[in-house]
């Protein structure tokens, strides 16, 4: 994973041409087929309508797709270099590569149920993304394979909310990497259009999300917020969805309050 400047530095893009702790040929394949597919692009465009022009809350499209996926990819590379195991992909039979292609496929399609309907959207997500993967896994597998791998990613996207306990590895890490879309450009919309609900207002005290090799465990979330109500984002969703994840204790969570303008309430949280 690239360590360059800027917003590489924190490990929060996933760039192909970059080394990685895990054989990325087939999950390069399978991103660049998936960033040109016409469906799956308005999936994300249509998916986005529900959530934010009609229920004014935080962005579900494209953008979230994206900073989900990048940072579903690089916590997935840390967590490989720390040499923690992922049994999906294991205990289906399929391959060491096959891990990151059930991230990246359960990453981009996991809000597809938006286009329904945003409560319950994780259950409305399994029909739509099974009839996209249908089309996209036989591109690179076979009839067995396909099976295997459409299992996986279903339950990576059912558990992505709280509601349901994820079993793998692979699936623990979309749950946590769904909360990590935190910072204040998620909520800009709804802002701008008076939105002042907790969800709304606890994300723009979010600026900056990285994620690094820990001390303690294999990865650090160092999370800059710039008032109190950052604290809801790191303690009621963050904290929340990673617990029951099976990666409590391989992530380490660190919040700091940067604004050294006001009064501070909170300074500093670990998890």
């Amino acid at each position: 994973m690239s360590d360059s400047a800027g917003d590489d530095a924190g490990r929060r893009v996933y760039h192909p041409d970059a080394d990685h702790h895990f054989p990325d040929a087939k999950l390069n394949q399978v991103l660049e087929f998936v960033q040109t597919d016409e469906e799956i692009q308005t999936y994300l465009e249509a998916q986005n309508v529900n959530a934010v022009d009609r229920m004014q809350y935080n962005d579900h499209g494209a953008k979230h797709i994206e900073i989900v996926r990048n940072r579903a990819l690089c916590l997935y590379d840390l967590l490989k270099a720390g040499n923690v195991d992922f049994n999906g992909a294991r205990q289906q039979g399929l391959e060491e590569e096959d891990e990151s292609v059930i991230i990246a496929l359960a990453a981009t399609l996991h809000d597809i149920g938006h286009v329904v309907h945003r409560d319950e959207h994780a259950y409305y997500s399994i029909p739509l993304a099974a009839d996209v993967l249908d089309r996209v896994l036989p591109e690179f597998y076979g009839v067995a394979e396909t099976v295997r791998m459409k299992g996986e990613v279903l339950h990576a996207i059912l558990c992505h909310h709280r509601t349901e306990t994820p079993l793998t590895t692979e699936a623990g890490v979309i749950r946590v990497a769904d909360a990590l879309d935190m910072e204040r450009g998620r909520s800009r919309i709804p802002y701008e259009h008076g939105g002042r609900g907790i969800n709304t207002l606890s994300s723009q005290a979010i600026s900056h999300v990285t994620l690094q090799e820990g001390d303690s465990s294999p990865v650090m979330v160092e999370i800059a917020m710039t008032n109190a109500a950052g604290v809801y984002q790191v303690d009621n969703l963050l904290k929340a969805k990673l617990q029951g994840s099976g990666l409590e204790d391989q992530i380490r969570i660190v919040a700091v309050n940067t604004n050294e303008n006001r009064e501070q309430l909170v300074e500093r949280i670990e998890l």
